[in-house]
Formats: C-alpha cells, structure tokens, sequence
C-alpha cells in the first residue's frame, strides 16, 4: 500500500542528506531491513494514533531547531560520589580522552563503530531484531531510522555481576548537532549491570537501547537527560525478558522543548519482572516543555510481574503525554501487571493527556491502570504555611511527595538520592 503523499514527502525530506554509513560489516543487512522498515512505514505524523498528543514535526525535520547548549556551572556533576565506568559521547562523538579505559570485570565492551567493521559479533543477532519486533502491533519509525543510521553506540555484553555501573555520559557543545546512537546490552545467564546514561546528546537527538537478558540476568538502567531547555529527543527502549530475569528502569527529565521516551518490553520467559518508572518536571514560562513516555509490554509468559509508574509535574503551559499499554497473550497466566499515571498541574495552563490500556487474553491475571490529574492540595499547603514554611518551599515540597512514588522504584538508594537532590537543585533555581 503506498503511503499517502505528505508521508512520503515528510519522509523524503528526513532521509535527505542521511547516508548509510561505510564498512558497517554485520550491521549491513539489520541497517538496510530497517531502511526498508522506514520507506514503507513513513516518518511518524499527527494523524498517526500514537503520536495525535505529540507533534512528531520537530523529529522529523530535514535539520534540527539551534538549541544552545546550557551554562551547567551551577550544576553538579551527578553520579560523582559513586565509582563508575565513564565513556562520553561529545555531540554524538566518543570523546576518548574524557572515557574511561573500557575495560571492566564481568562484561565486555565496544564501540559500534569499531566493532561493525568486523564480520561476525556476538551482537548480530541483537541489532535490529528488537527494534524490528517491537514494531508490531505499531509503527515505530523514528527507531527504524535510528537503526538503519546510527552512527556510533555501545555494546555491552555481560557474563558476571559488573561491580561498578557503567555510564554513558552525553555532553552538548554544538547548536545545530544532530547525533543518532543506537547501544546494545546482551545479559548473559545469571549475570547483572547498572547502565546509566547522563546529559543531553545534542541539539536534537535519536538513541536506541536494545537490551536482551537471559535467564536469571539482571539488568538496572538509570537516565538523567539533561537541562537544556531547547533539547528535542527521541529515545527507544527494546527489552527481552528471558525466565526469572529482571528489567528496571527509570528516567528523569527537567527541561526539554520535545521529549519522546519509548518503551518496548516483552516477557519471553517464565516468572520475570520489569518495571518502569519516571518522573518529569516542566516549566514553560520562557520556553516550551512538552514530555511524551509511550509504553508498550507484552506479557507472553506465565507468572511475570509489569509495573508501570510516571509522574508528571507542569506549569506555565507545559504538556505532558502518557501511551502505557499492558498486552497479555493468551497462555500468559497469573500475569501481574499495573500501571499508574499521575499529573500534578501547577496553574490552569498547562495540560495532561493520557490514554491508558489493558488488552486481556488470559483469565488468570491481575491488570489494573489508573491515572489522574490534580492540582496542589490545599490543606496540606494550608498545613505547612501554618507552620511557618514559606509558600514556595511548601509547595516545592509537595511536588517532591508527590513524585516519591516514581524515585521509589530505584533500588539503589545512592543513585535515587542523587536524582532526588536533581529535582530539588532545580526547584531553587525556580524559586530564585
């Protein structure tokens, strides 16, 4: 079926100037089946039913909209107290002077741009597939773009429990920078990684993470992304869940023109769990926020555990979006699976949409969605001005009960302290 004319315009206009890159070795033939992905599907439009809340206009422009990078001076460099594995990326580029050695204890890791010269690697088989299964039952076309150009990226490879977390650091220096990476983690039986990703790639960016875990692995990710205000971003998260793994993952966002975070999570395997959670904070008095998460988990095995938690919290016109969809195929029993969306709205300008859904083809299980929108209680403000605090501290002290709820699914309290006192830094810049 062709697509109709201002798709294929749109799509046209996006693939102009973009090249397949040189020597791409096994990536070959994943890269030019999702360029044919992207042909027949076409760059996402707002007609589209997944994106009728986000105006995909911005991520599928020929060129990015400038976006300066930040003065993050008054910032403090987050993750610092806790021993780390650093590799940088500056505007899409690995910085090695700024990474550290690659080398780790339990995993393996390299670049795909050194490692996609080769011929044969044990990601192959990884690269691409996810993304290409989780493009059913939807569209997903910024992810098939993503796999068929991306530039550069990690591959992780996991075989025991890694005693530090690896950390991809994303550091923003050209206003016009347009990078697309695309990572690779491959958990291997029994083992463990925390991977966390830090800081806004560029201008507008375009990642992809597919990670596939094996039986009994376990797999942690934490993602800060960044303070630029102009930021445009497209994330893609593709799991695979194999029998009694576990997938965490959680995502703060403050600031951002447009942010679209993806979720795509299959269970494959027996008695496995994923959770994932995030919390944002918009403000839209100088620029505009619009935040989009889109979650899509398929549970295809027996006794697995789903739970979906995001808070969001606006003012001054910001927008926030949430997509949560709970598949449970038949033979899926005693499948657990919950999802909880919730807004905090500052004034009467901003907006929350949300679209939650459970499809059901099991009768052994327990699905429940919620989601709600709401505005600063007023007798818990009332209680805490009659104690003498401020009304502005009061209420920054609010939000932070109010996103609680999210930070509680980071296991490791360090990690969740440091995300905590994010948010708090920068609701006293606000305040100031």
């Amino acid at each position: 079926m062709a697509l109709p004319k201002v798709k294929h315009d749109a799509t046209e206009a996006r693939l102009e100037g973009l090249f397949l890159p040189e020597g791409v070795g096994w990536t070959a033939a994943a890269r030019q089946d999702a360029l044919a992905r992207l042909r027949a599907q076409g760059v996402p439009h707002r007609r589209d039913e997944y994106w009728r809340f986000t105006d995909p206009a911005r991520l599928t422009a020929a060129a990015p909209r400038p976006a300066a990078p930040m003065d993050l001076s008054d910032e403090a460099v987050l993750h610092d107290e806790i021993d780390r594995l650093k590799i940088v990326f500056r505007d899409g580029v690995f910085d090695a002077g700024a990474s550290d050695d690659l080398a780790v204890e339990g995993c393996e890791i390299v670049r795909l741009a050194e490692a996609q010269k080769t011929d044969l690697h044990w990601a192959r088989d990884i690269y691409g597939a996810l993304e290409a299964q989780g493009q059913t039952p939807v569209d997903r076309p910024l992810a098939a773009l993503n796999t068929a150009f991306a530039q550069d990226g990690v591959l992780i490879r996991v075989t025991g429990r890694v005693p530090r977390p690896v950390e991809i650091v994303y550091r923003h220096e050209d206003d016009t920078s347009d990078p697309i990476l695309h990572h690779v983690v491959r958990i291997e039986p029994g083992a463990e990684l925390t991977l966390l990703e830090t800081g806004t790639a560029g201008a507008r960016f375009n990642t992809a993470l597919e990670v596939d875990i094996a039986d009994d692995g376990r797999f942690h990710h934490l993602r800060d992304q960044g303070r630029n205000h102009l930021r445009q971003a497209a994330t893609h998260s593709f799991a695979r869940l194999g029998a009694r793994s576990v997938f965490k993952s959680f995502t703060l966002t403050l600031n951002g023109a447009l942010t679209r975070n993806e979720n795509v999570i299959a269970f494959t395997g027996n008695d496995a769990q994923a959770h994932v959670a995030g919390a944002a904070i918009g403000d839209g008095r100088e620029d505009p926020f619009h935040h989009d998460d889109t979650v899509f988990i398929t549970h295809d095995a027996v006794n697995c555990e789903s739970r979906q938690v995001f808070k969001k919290v606006l003012k001054n016109g910001a927008v926030g979006v949430f997509q949560g969809k709970i598949l449970v195929k038949k033979g899926a029993q005693k499948t657990d699976g919950y999802q909880i969306s919730q807004s905090l709205l500052l004034d009467d300008d901003s907006q929350f949409l949300a679209k939650p859904e459970l499809e059901i083809y099991a009768d052994d299980v327990a699905c429940s969605h919620g989601s709600t929108t709401g505005a600063i209680d007023e007798e818990a403000l009332f209680y805490l001005r009659s104690r003498g605090v401020p009304e502005p501290r009061a209420q920054d002290l609010l939000v932070l009960a109010f996103l609680a709820e999210a930070l509680l699914e980071i296991e490791d309290d360090t990690i969740a302290e440091g995300l905590r006192q994010r948010i708090e830094d920068w609701l006293d810049r606000r305040a100031g």
